[in-house]
């Protein structure tokens, strides 16, 4: 997945989240509940403008883009330039990881999970935050102006697919807060 649509129009992602924040507020209540508490080991994959991060006090971030990456620092958030396919961390480094609206812009999940599951401590914990397929949040943000631009390039999956391909990395799902559209899925790493 081309990363130019958040180089040109990061501004426009980052936006989002100050002209949404109602929904920004309700997804960042639901991630809080099941992310457990940062500590200094704790990564954001995916972290864009560190809207997430900085909020939960998770410390480091990996992103692609370098727009995204800069508002993210000036949020408090180390950055770590980077793909989730491919995380430049050692082995078994990571405490916990959160990736939020991340795994519809990869061209497959699974080597990002691979990724994930290897920068985790035995028994770390992995958050995912995603807009499901056919749910109300995907139908009313693709054809939202400002959404559909970053949006019309997504895959989204449903929440029994991505708990299959959990599985299939060797994650066991421990906790699922699904509604409107917008999952929220805690699993912890088994092998």
């Amino acid at each position: 997945m081309s990363e130019d649509i958040f180089e040109q129009f990061s501004g426009d992602y980052d936006c989002w989240f100050e002209e949404h924040r109602a929904e920004y507020r309700a997804e960042l209540a639901r991630i809080r509940r099941l992310f457990p508490r940062p500590d200094s080991r704790a990564l954001e994959v995916g972290v864009g403008s560190g809207r997430f991060a900085a909020p939960l006090g998770v410390p480091l971030g990996l992103e692609p883009s370098r727009a995204l990456g800069r508002m993210a620092r000036r949020r408090g958030i180390e950055v770590i330039r980077g793909r989730a396919e491919s995380i430049p961390i050692r082995d078994g480094s990571c405490s916990s990881v959160l990736m939020v609206t991340v795994i519809c812009f990869l061209d497959d999940p699974v080597p990002a999970f691979e990724e994930i599951h290897r920068i985790l401590v035995p028994g770390g914990t992995l958050v995912l935050g995603f807009i499901e397929r056919e749910g109300e949040v995907a139908r009313k943000y693709l054809h939202e102006k400002g959404k559909h631009r970053f949006l019309s390039r997504a895959r989204f999956y449903s929440s029994g697919e991505v708990r299959e391909l959990l599985g299939r990395t060797g994650f066991s799902v421990m906790a699922i807060d699904s509604r409107a559209g917008f999952s929220v899925i805690a699993a912890r790493k088994d092998r």
